[in-house]
């Protein structure tokens, strides 16, 4: 049954809208960070020397098998780019924001749980079952950020938002510490090292499906479902109120030039998410050391309890400084981060360096993004924040195609994946040089007007 839209600020309905950010954060993690890049590419590898080549044969195109997963990656983004604007404004006519969140939420986890499936012979299948549960989850995800203006007044969103990404830290490292200790004891348990990396990818699709359960049960329909009009489908529906968007998106100035910084810097954040766990397990051409899984998920690990602490902190941060203020500390971390990361982590001092620039990351890579978040909640009309928040998912978590795609290039042209970090480096610069010329007052204004001048029912 749909509630009444006065429900706001309720402790039980945010306790289970942050416990989605607990379930799927496991495929961000797990899957997208630690796990799936490292065995796929070694997969690869495997399949290449028994081939005698340096490639493998991807529908008839030559890859290197690191850039294999940066591929799969940057072609599951452009699938959201075409798919996911269609359903935020499906989701915003129909009133069918649960609805849609729980399908393609069930879809996801069971494309994770296949990854058990994932073999030498079958190396290429994480690609593709990969593809399918990004797809996924971005989709989960624009409907599940879209509650945030639902469920939050104003001046308590930066809260809600930050304390739904600690919740997803705190869940992805419970999930990542019990796959680690599996990993680390698989031998005495007599289970062969590629049974345990596929254990520990399905864990993440279970886990992902479990605690979504909590979500189902405490969040609430905010409208009753619309019905249709005589002759029209939910998809012409959606593609007419798309078509709309744009015509009007001139209303919104500032909103876009937001976007425009987000999408930018937000990218630069998704890609060292995407390409850290194989780019510290990669050998560096001159003279690197590589770092193994034990190590490298250990690093991981203690990222997700910092970022934990790291969101917390960040919510109250802006509440003190203001919001894009405190998206603008965190951009000039991390654009010292990654400039140190192009010059540095060579040599015997490696694993060192990762760990410390992780500590450093975690500590801003929650909070950004929280605040990226609920910063935008307040840029968008009312009734249309599914479709606007297909926009923002388009570069939000493990949706960001071009820096893993310029990663994946980088290294088939190169033979290194150290020069895709001068991708980075300008995806922050030019983020931290947007962002200060956003009229976020302005934003937010241009936004209500809209909604008085167009109610939505």
């Amino acid at each position: 049954m749909a509630t009444t839209e006065t429900i706001i600020n309720d402790k039980r309905e945010i306790f289970g809208w942050a416990m989605y950010d607990w379930a799927n954060s496991a495929f961000s993690t797990t899957v997208g960070t630690v796990f799936l890049a490292p065995y796929v590419a070694s997969l690869a590898r495997s399949a290449a020397e028994a081939a005698g080549t340096t490639t493998v044969p991807f529908f008839g195109i030559p890859v290197a098998p690191d850039s294999f997963l940066p591929y799969c990656i940057s072609f599951s983004v452009l699938l959201q780019v075409l798919f996911l604007p269609i359903l935020g404004a499906i989701a915003d006519y129909s009133h069918l924001r649960k609805l849609m969140m729980q399908i393609f939420a069930i879809a996801g986890a069971f494309a994770t749980i296949a990854m058990f499936s994932i073999t030498a012979d079958l190396w290429w299948l994480g690609g593709v079952l990969f593809i399918l549960a990004n797809l996924a989850f971005g989709a989960s995800v624009v409907f599940y950020n879209a509650y945030l203006p639902d469920i939050a007044s104003e001046d308590q969103r930066d809260r809600v938002s930050s304390y739904g990404w600690a919740m997803g830290y705190l869940g992805d490292f419970i999930l990542l510490a019990l796959n680690l200790a599996f990993y680390t004891f698989h031998d005495k348990l007599g289970i062969p090292t590629g049974l345990a990396i596929r254990i520990n990818l399905a864990s993440a699709g279970v886990w992902w499906l479990t605690f979504s359960l909590f979500t189902w049960a405490r969040l609430h329909p905010r409208h009753a479902r619309r019905h249709l009009p005589e002759g029209e489908t939910y998809f012409s529906i959606g593609f007419k109120q798309l078509f709309n968007t744009f015509r009007e998106i001139g209303h919104f100035p500032e909103t876009i030039k937001y976007l425009l910084a987000y999408f930018l810097y937000n990218d630069g954040i998704q890609t060292v998410i995407a390409v850290a766990s194989t780019f510290a397990a990669a050998p560096i051409i001159s003279g690197g050391v590589e770092l193994s899984t034990e190590t490298l998920t250990a690093v991981i690990l203690l990222i997700q309890f910092v970022a934990f602490l790291g969101a917390l902190f960040w919510g109250k941060l802006a509440e003190w400084v203001g919001a894009k203020r405190s998206i603008i500390i965190s951009l000039v971390i991390w654009s010292g981060v990654v400039i140190y990361a192009y010059f540095g982590l060579k040599g015997e001092s490696r694993a060192l360096e990762f760990t410390l620039l992780g500590v450093v990351i975690a500590l801003v890579l929650g909070g950004s993004q929280a605040i990226s978040r609920s910063l935008f909640a307040q840029m968008i009309p009312k009734g249309r924040e599914a479709e606007f928040y297909s926009f923002y998912e388009v570069s939000d978590r493990g949706t960001s195609w071009t820096g893993p795609l310029i990663f994946g290039l980088a290294n088939q042209w190169f033979g290194s994946l150290r020069y895709g970090i001068l991708a980075l480096i300008f995806y922050f610069i030019v983020g931290l040089i947007l962002l200060p010329f956003v009229n976020v007052p302005k934003a937010k204004e241009d936004a209500k007007r809209y909604s008085a001048e167009h109610p939505t029912s």
